[in-house]
């Protein structure tokens, strides 16, 4: 069945920007670690979609396909219109590139997570602690005494 454009305009629009299922995963997996973090850093460059204040690390999660990642998923155009998707997914490298330069000339770390990484939840989490060191222990009690004195 072909799709109208009327339609694939429809479908498009119905896209999120925030809160995608790839953030929600990377969201999880760092809770679950023991990281805690802002979201969408509104006053930053190309607000990263994690934002470690404290530590001015930022996370961008990448669809594969709507930032041209190199990878098999990242390679595809749509088979409709492909001079605009060409040109589309190439003004968001742009964008993406000129992002992480002024959040790095800003004194920020940035990672980026790709969507085909979420498929390796070890990989992923051993890249997110090398990243951004151990959790903070900042806000959380002290450990329990053991109610001996020295």
């Amino acid at each position: 069945m072909t799709e109208t454009a009327e339609h694939r305009s429809w479908t498009m629009s119905r896209v999120k920007s925030k809160d995608t299922t790839p953030e929600m995963k990377v969201r999880r997996l760092l809770h679950s670690m023991g990281y805690r973090y802002r979201l969408h850093g509104k006053n930053l460059p190309g607000k990263p979609d994690i934002v470690f204040g404290g530590r001015k690390k930022a996370i961008f999660i990448h669809g594969c396909f709507w930032h041209g990642h190199d990878c098999k998923r990242g390679a595809r155009i749509s088979a409709t219109r492909q001079e605009y998707w060409t040109a589309k997914v190439g003004r968001n490298r742009e964008r993406d590139a000129q992002n992480v330069e002024s959040l790095e000339q800003a004194g920020w770390s940035v990672l980026t997570v790709w969507e085909c990484e979420l498929k390796d939840r070890v990989a992923l989490a051993a890249q997110l602690a090398k990243y951004l060191g151990g959790p903070s222990s900042f806000g959380l009690p002290p450990p329990a005494s053991s109610g001996r004195s020295s």
